[in-house]
């Protein structure tokens, strides 16, 4: 690490005045930016504290959907009986996430931030090559170890996955981002790597995530987030599904249903395929497993990460057969 300047912002426009300074980064609850100059990728040269902002902390419903701030604690929103009770799949998403430690620390803008896990991307003193942290120097991961990096929305530029679960939630249920000058989808907040993996969300330089606003929806309600990984607790997905499903009044035919993906791509994937491929059959589970085969097309494998093609499908249709009480 080195040493940098503090600045702790009075408001929002304060920050973000700031925020446009060369080098400046922005400190919430810290868990990302501590982790990342730690091992080197990160090297403010300012820190713009936003952490004691008023009115970014809220959680406030009502009968169109809710509304979080940015500011919003992990294990508060995850822990709340309205997102639990109306949006199960963010509570549960937030919940398998990191630690509780570390959910009592970290903001939901933060979490949404997030930088990926990739090893070759966290070490710069080993691998030079990466274009995440240093455009146009190469992909080490490419042909490297892969069992943990993306096989859906990758480059010649970059395989590196996202690595968060509350955006796949947020993906599923039509969330949007609002970035205090303008709102966008959760879908469209995040970019694809192309030929610039260094830019992986829309943000300018200044702007910030102030709130995220969930519609209230039959399917919201009714969803599930179910993941896959190694071992049981603080680790990050293998692969991962946020499932929300709306039936017709006969209790056999889907009328809705959304379908996200997470460990498996360079961003929260939407698997609209399956959700196409679904809406209007009767919930079957054969009809299920094979629209769940869908959300892989395009995938591609490098070596060791394969296995998340099979993986991907059968995690997908358990958390529908889970949600139709099928399984």
């Amino acid at each position: 690490m080195r040493d940098f300047s503090y600045f702790r912002a009075g408001s929002l426009d304060d920050a973000r005045q700031h925020a446009t300074q060369p080098g400046a980064m922005l400190l919430a609850g810290g868990t990302t930016l501590l982790d990342l100059a730690k091992c080197g990728v990160a090297e403010p040269d300012s820190v713009v504290d936003i952490s004691h902002l008023s009115g970014l902390s809220q959680i406030a419903a009502d009968a169109d959907g809710v509304t979080i701030g940015a500011l919003a604690k992990m294990e508060d929103v995850a822990r709340s009986p309205g997102i639990r009770a109306d949006y199960p799949a963010v509570s549960q998403s937030l919940l398998l996430a990191a630690s509780p430690q570390l959910r009592n620390m970290a903001t939901i803008g933060g979490n949404l931030l997030q930088r990926t896990r990739c090893p070759y991307f966290r070490d710069p003193a080993t691998f030079s090559a990466c274009n995440k942290r240093n455009p146009g120097s190469g992909c080490a991961a490419i042909g490297g170890v892969t069992r943990n990096h993306a096989v859906l929305g990758t480059s010649e530029a970059c395989i590196a996955v996202y690595p968060g679960d509350l955006a796949v939630a947020l993906v599923a249920l039509d969330a949007t981002i609002d970035l205090g000058g303008r709102k966008v989808t959760a879908v469209e907040f995040f970019v694809l790597p192309g030929d610039t993996p260094d830019r992986e969300t829309i943000l300018e330089r200044g702007e910030m995530v102030v709130a995220v606003l969930i519609p209230a929806s039959p399917v919201a309600r009714h969803s599930t987030y179910l993941k896959i990984r190694d071992r049981q607790s603080y680790e990050f997905a293998a692969a991962s599904a946020a499932v929300g499903l709306e039936m017709e009044p006969d209790g056999r035919t889907v009328r809705d249903i959304r379908v996200a993906l997470g460990g498996v791509a360079t961003k929260p994937w939407r698997a609209r395929a399956v959700e196409e491929a679904l809406i209007g059959k009767s919930l079957d589970a054969g009809i299920i497993e094979k629209a769940s085969r869908l959300a892989m097309d395009g995938a591609i494998a490098h070596g060791a990460n394969r296995y998340k093609i099979e993986l991907a499908p059968r995690v997908i249709a358990r958390a529908i057969l889970n949600l139709g009480g099928l399984a």
